[in-house]
């Protein structure tokens, strides 16, 4: 079968950073389902991976994570689905990726595709919806309030793919004042159309920016972009006995700052369940699923930005140099194999 893989970690201006490579088709365990990949997009953890992961000598690390497809075959004890289902997930870090045509997956984190969306606008949904589903509700806990703070939630890098998808899920989902951040006008008026009833910019002091809106002191703040850079900013404008959530990698997380005002600090990785086979791990399937029947209802959108066309090294190449540029907005989705 056709994948993208990599032989050593390489910038991305190298050609051999990403390679056409053929590989043999997988045998699904017990529990997978084998997918046909129609198609795939691209994200951070793409490119963090890559910089990062030393493939065993002589075999391609797949990358990918993202997939939209059709179910070619079922393990043993998969029970879920069956051969013909069209599906979408986000994969497993720990398992080669969905950069290929025939890609194997634990049928408990997979959701039914949405149908009234194409599977270029599907594939666009998975891991950020994931992320922000578990940021907010599991997380955040958004749901509960903080006692006397602005019923608010401030998320840093609005325009982002998981940032795009937060806005949706806290407007629609929660009576919350969503405000997010943009520093450039096609990224702020995209975070607009997306349900953000305030947008400030984050190459100002935050704190600042925030307090002019006159609304007070938010409950809740998601940083999914830049926290170092934003951390004492955050400090400062952050409600007493807030709750501050994260998911990039800062090279340090100094939360002392957060002391005096009792600060919650959470996490997330929306792989930890698949890595750990935790005993919750079907909760990812059935959190899909419900992403799945609220874009059928028309409540959420897909963040798909941009087609990238087909699934070649060269076309996920081009994605990678715009993801580590940080101007991406929304997501870059690939589909069909050339």
């Amino acid at each position: 079968m056709r994948a993208v893989g990599f032989y050593a970690s390489l910038p991305i201006a190298d050609p051999q950073s990403l390679v056409d490579v053929t590989l043999p088709q997988p045998e699904p365990q017990p529990r997978d389902l084998l997918v046909r990949v129609q198609a795939v997009s691209v994200n951070p953890v793409d490119t963090k991976v890559r910089g990062r992961v030393t493939p065993q000598a002589g075999q391609p690390h797949v990358l990918g994570y993202d997939a939209v497809g059709t179910v070619e075959a079922v393990g043993a004890e998969a029970r879920l689905f069956k051969p013909g289902d069209a599906v979408f997930y986000a994969g497993a870090i720990g398992r080669p990726g969905t950069n290929a045509e025939l890609h194997l997956v634990d049928e408990r984190i997979v959701g039914r595709k949405p149908a009234s969306l194409t599977a270029a606008e599907a594939a666009a949904m998975p891991l950020t919806a994931i992320t922000a589903w578990e940021t907010l509700f599991d997380r955040l806990d958004v749901g509960r309030p903080v006692p006397g703070a602005a019923p608010a939630l401030l998320i840093i890098g609005g325009a982002g793919g998981v940032g795009s998808i937060a806005t949706q899920l806290a407007r629609q989902l929660t009576g919350l004042t969503v405000i997010t951040t943009a520093s450039r006008p096609e990224t702020a008026e995209w975070s607009r159309e997306l349900g953000a009833h305030h947008v400030v910019d984050h190459s100002k002091p935050l704190a600042a920016e925030v307090e002019r809106l006159g609304i007070g002191a938010p409950s809740f703040v998601f940083s999914t972009t830049n926290t170092d850079r934003h951390l004492a900013e955050i400090g400062a404008l952050i409600a007493p006995q807030g709750r501050f959530a994260l998911i990039d990698d800062p090279a340090s997380l100094d939360v002392r700052l957060f002391k005096q005002k009792s600060v919650s600090t959470h996490w997330e990785m929306m792989f930890t369940r698949s890595t750990f086979g935790t005993a919750d791990i079907a909760e990812q399937g059935v959190l899909l699923n419900e992403v799945s029947r609220l874009v059928d209802a028309g409540t959420l959108r897909t963040t798909f930005a941009e087609s990238f066309g087909t699934i070649s090294a060269a076309n996920l190449r081009r994605a990678h140099a715009l993801i580590e540029s940080g101007r991406a907005k929304g997501k870059i989705v690939l589909e069909g194999w050339a």
